[in-house]
């Protein structure tokens, strides 16, 4: 039979029953929750995804065999590309935004927006807005490798929701200090939002107050993603 087989809905393709001589293991196939894929491929499908990449994609068609064939979308699709929009923008896995949708809709006001919110307020995504990171996957790799602090504190997890009166800096060393200057140079966005306060000689920022909906750059309409998870939620 065979060695190895990885556990989930790989086990259809051997019917209803599971083999018996059949173990589960994850080093065949590693459960990935980050996206480790081609980018440009992504955009394509998605449009512009300022926190994946700031490449530009040569070809304005979907990719795939049938990708310039015009299809009709249904209800389903368009509210399911919204949804891989932010999962993809803000490199959060599945399970992830599905915690994000629960913690917004237990908060007051609209539920689409305190989405946004919350993802905005990521630790990695604030980086990556502050010019730290060229990317929210590269600003990312800067938190996990201890190169930020947060009130004086290094702080290594990047979904760390950040509040106001939060400061976050570089730390004190001479290789983080040099990344971050570097990605200062050329930012992944040109305009900081008003809700960071940043000091570039420090290389320090604070946070005054929550982002608000205009400062959010990905286009997209949360109202789809709130009624994508409407009846998985």
């Amino acid at each position: 039979m065979l060695d190895s087989c990885i556990a989930g809905d790989a086990w259809d393709c051997f019917g209803s029953s599971m083999p018996n001589n059949c173990t589960i293991s994850t080093n065949t196939f590693p459960l990935m929750s980050r996206y480790r894929g081609p980018r440009l491929r992504i955009t394509r499908r998605l449009g512009d995804l300022p926190g994946l990449t700031r490449k530009a994609a040569k070809r304005s068609y979907p990719p795939g065999q049938h990708g310039q064939a015009r299809r009709k979308r249904s209800e389903y699709a368009i509210r399911l590309e919204e949804k891989q929009k932010l999962r993809f923008n803000y490199g959060v896995s599945e399970r992830q935004l599905v915690r994000y949708v629960k913690k917004a809709r237990a908060q007051e006001g609209s539920t689409g927006t305190n989405l946004l919110k919350l993802l905005e307020n990521r630790l990695d995504n604030v980086c990556f807005r502050l010019g730290f990171g060229p990317t929210v996957p590269g600003a990312r790799q800067l938190v996990n490798h201890g190169h930020v602090t947060v009130n004086g504190r290094v702080t290594d997890i990047a979904s760390y929701q950040c509040k106001p009166g939060d400061v976050i800096a570089i730390r004190e060393r001479k290789c983080s200090k040099k990344l971050a200057e570097a990605n200062l140079e050329f930012p992944g966005l040109a305009n900081v939002p008003t809700h960071l306060e940043l000091d570039k000689a420090k290389l320090s920022a604070k946070v005054t107050a929550r982002c608000e909906r205009e400062w959010v750059a990905l286009e997209i309409n949360e109202l789809l993603v709130v009624e994508y998870y409407s009846r998985k939620v």
